[in-house]
């Protein structure tokens, strides 16, 4: 099956049947995510899996009682770094030249250069720009459950600030962006399952410059 194909089979999955994904499938998902591309491949994020089925239930309290996080098998659960820190950055090249067989100080000077642009910048700034790259990683674990024939169902409808909270986020230097339910979809009980996709048309969604 092509991208284009899983694309158009996946939807916002409303309903989940609470039958378990296999492992190496969800490995797969976050290993995917885990690939994606970020801003100098600093990877500003991290993704927490739960299958804790309590912990899934307090999460859909803070979550507007959304359904699938309770029925899901696995729940995937997006958090950006809450700053950029010159510790971090030094401690992200330091991992990359050492897998590369580079000397410690081969990208000093770049370091240096990101280092002084995200200190001028405040926390919050620097929490959104994480956050945007933990949005590239998000899209594309959605695109590779597609793929596995997986449902997922993004979820942006939740109290970050709580979920921090029950998580222990803050004490990681993490804030929560994104949530991800993965699972199968329930054909019998999921008002969305069978109703056409909808996008905008290609001639709207396109703008060219030739």
């Amino acid at each position: 099956m092509s991208l284009i194909e899983a694309l158009n089979w996946r939807y916002a999955t409303k309903k989940m049947n609470g039958t378990k994904v296999p492992q190496e499938k969800v490995d797969q998902i976050v290993e995917a995510a885990r690939l994606a591309p970020t801003s100098s491949g600093l990877q500003p994020f991290k993704v927490i899996v739960v299958t804790n089925q309590e912990l899934k239930e307090k999460i859909s309290t803070i979550a507007f009682g959304q359904q699938q996080i309770i029925d899901c098998s696995h729940l995937l659960v997006f958090a950006a770094w809450d700053n950029y820190t010159p510790e971090k950055i030094r401690s992200v090249f330091s991992h990359t030249n050492a897998q590369r067989s580079l000397p410690a100080d081969a990208t000093k000077d770049y370091e240096d250069r990101i280092i002084s642009l995200y200190t001028a910048k405040t926390a919050e700034e620097n929490f959104h720009h994480a956050a945007k790259q933990a949005y590239i990683g998000f899209g594309v674990a959605i695109a590779e459950a597609a793929l596995l024939k997986v449902d997922a169902t993004p979820m942006e409808g939740f109290d970050p600030k709580q979920l921090d909270e029950v998580l222990g986020l803050s004490a990681q230097n993490l804030r929560s962006t994104t949530l991800l339910p993965l699972g199968y979809r329930d054909d019998s009980g999921d008002w969305l399952v069978n109703l056409k996709k909808v996008r905008t048309p290609l001639e709207d969604f396109v703008i060219e410059f030739k």
